[in-house]
């Protein structure tokens, strides 16, 4: 499989020969809970393999254990943590001590819904001045808030799949749901001020005037965290100083790309997530190849 990369694709800066990690950016990464562990380590493994210098996972204490097995390349962060194993309110203050050392921030996959979540989100996000991808129960904590939170930092990317998306809409805008895909994210990134990558066949990504259809990709990517190693793509590609607009839909191409090449070498049926991290530097030397 060798694809023709599409014209209008942003273009990433060659690497200069003394280059360090510390030039690729540092991402910090808010993810994974007692039942969901395995999240935080897709997202620091997938922006890793995206270019990233430095990962740090920021999550539950059962949760580090499976972090530092996962994904031995990153460092990690124990925070707080209740009852059901799901991170806690009282961690905001760690995590706003972390964002100034870090140049994105990734929130959401496999941490659950709670009230404390809800609060840590309210804290949280008027005093994130980073780059930021907001994704999975991150959006339905963020729903639960409804118009509260509004507007959202334009340096903010939110990647909801149709569900979470139909949630957003139900607390954000008071308009009935458009039929076309397109209409729909456009509407809400112009309400939210934010980019919306509305995931699935086709993934649409606009900032609410911009908008770029995804062409890569394919049906045996609908498989559980998918969506964190596209959350992983695009914080990587925003520690490394690209806008959200861009950063957002050259991970979405490269994203779907590295799933077609699993799906070429293993068949749709059979795919998991960590298929489509395996495939990302062929994805990514097949986007470089065509742009040198």
């Amino acid at each position: 499989m060798n694809p023709t990369t599409p014209s209008n694709l942003p273009q990433l800066p060659p690497r200069n020969i003394d280059a360090h990690k510390g030039q690729f950016g540092k991402l910090l990464i808010v993810a994974g809970s007692r039942n969901m562990p395995g999240a935080a380590a897709l997202v620091a493994n997938a922006a890793l393999r995206s270019g990233l210098g430095l990962a740090r996972a920021a999550t539950t204490i059962d949760a580090q254990q499976t972090i530092i097995t996962l994904a031995p390349c990153a460092t990690s962060i124990a925070l707080p943590q209740d009852s059901q194993g799901q991170i806690t309110a009282n961690a905001v203050n760690t995590i706003i001590q972390q964002l100034s050392a870090n140049d994105a921030l990734a929130i959401g996959p496999g941490i659950g819904q709670s009230n404390d979540l809800q609060n840590l989100i309210a804290t949280l996000l008027p005093q994130i001045t980073i780059p930021t991808v907001i994704d999975a129960d991150a959006l339905n904590n963020l729903a639960a808030l409804r118009r509260s939170i509004l507007p959202l930092n334009t340096n903010t990317v939110l990647t909801p799949h149709p569900g979470e998306f139909g949630r957003l809409w139900s607390a954000w805008l008071r308009d009935p749901l458009p039929q076309d895909r397109t209409t729909q994210a456009q509407m809400l990134a112009q309400a939210c001020g934010a980019i919306v990558v509305l995931k699935g066949a086709q993934t649409v990504v606009t900032n609410g005037t911009e908008t770029y259809i995804n062409t890569t990709g394919n049906p045996g990517m609908a498989t559980a965290g998918a969506g964190d190693v596209l959350t992983g793509c695009i914080a990587a590609l925003l520690a490394q100083n690209n806008t959200p607009y861009n950063a957002a839909v050259l991970a979405t191409y490269i994203h779907g790309l590295a799933g077609d090449l699993a799906a070429q070498k293993l068949g749709q049926t059979a795919m998991i997530a960590t298929d489509i991290i395996k495939q990302l530097p062929n994805a990514w030397q097949n986007y470089t190849s065509q742009r040198t």
